[in-house]
């Protein structure tokens, strides 16, 4: 992942923080098993980001077994902040503050504008639906829904791959 959006890391720490007890190299691990091996947070990242939520009163340290590792744990406050954080992720997923993200201005330069507005309203669209689905998929799992998303993203894929090597001239 180039580019994390602001706010992501700190959400995601609140929200492990909110399941256990961990240290930062615990969430640096975690949240590169979360991503799927896409992001692993830098060390620069995540303990600058304990610092400052320890100093402000939403994390606590909390006594270990093992010598040396510091482990936290929201507290109160920062669990009123998840809160907060969760209500602006749904707010986010039902579309009152979408916006397109920076590449689409420039993906598409060479396609005539009407077209190329088109296909950026079809992508936003794709993403919001994606990212909507996402998030209630997460609030209410279903092993089948998860297969049909997986069926839908596969063969679409599979047909945008062969529309582009169709566009190079490449054999199918």
């Amino acid at each position: 992942m180039a580019a994390v959006p602001k706010g992501f890391l700190r959400y995601q720490v609140l929200e492990l923080l909110s399941e256990s007890p961990l240290s930062g190299s615990e969430i640096m691990d975690k949240i590169e098993k979360k991503t799927g091996g896409s992001w692993r947070p830098s060390p620069g990242s995540v303990y600058p980001l304990l610092a400052w939520l320890q100093d402000n009163g939403y994390i606590k340290e909390v006594p270990g077994q093992e010598s040396g590792i510091k482990r936290y744990v929201l507290t109160e406050k920062g669990k009123q902040l998840l809160e907060e954080q969760r209500k602006l992720k749904w707010q986010f997923g039902n579309g009152r503050k979408i916006f397109a993200p920076p590449l689409f201005g420039t993906l598409w330069l060479r396609i005539p504008s009407q077209e190329a507005e088109e296909l950026r309203n079809a992508v936003i669209r794709l993403i919001k639906a994606f990212f909507n689905l996402g998030m209630d998929l997460e609030a209410k799992f279903s092993e089948q829904t998860l297969k049909e998303i997986l069926k839908v993203l596969n063969e679409t894929a599979q047909k945008f791959e062969e529309m582009d090597k169709k566009l190079k001239g490449e054999k199918l």
